[in-house]
C-alpha cells in the first residue's frame, strides 16, 4: 500500500512572511497533479503555486502559496 508523503504549504504573505497554512500526507496521484496546476483551494481559499522545494532532510514536500485577491 502506497504511504504518500507529507506535503506543507506555506502562504508568502504581504510583507513577506511565511506562515504555515497546513501539513498532511498527500498520495502520489495528489503529488502528481501538481505538474499541472497552477493554482490550489484550500479552506476555501484560493492560491497561486510559486515553487516547491522537496526538503529531504525532514522527507516532506513544501509548496509555497500566494493568496489570490478576488
Amino acid at each position: 500500500m502506497e504511504q504518500g508523503m507529507t506535503v506543507v504549504l506555506l502562504e508568502k504573505t504581504a510583507s513577506g512572511a511565511l506562515q504555515q497554512i497546513e501539513e498532511r500526507t498527500w498520495s502520489r496521484t495528489m503529488i502528481t497533479a501538481l505538474e499541472h496546476v497552477n493554482y490550489i483551494v484550500v479552506g476555501d481559499r484560493e492560491y497561486e503555486t510559486v515553487e516547491g522545494r522537496l526538503n529531504v532532510d525532514l522527507g516532506r514536500l513544501e509548496l509555497l502559496l500566494v493568496p489570490i485577491h478576488s
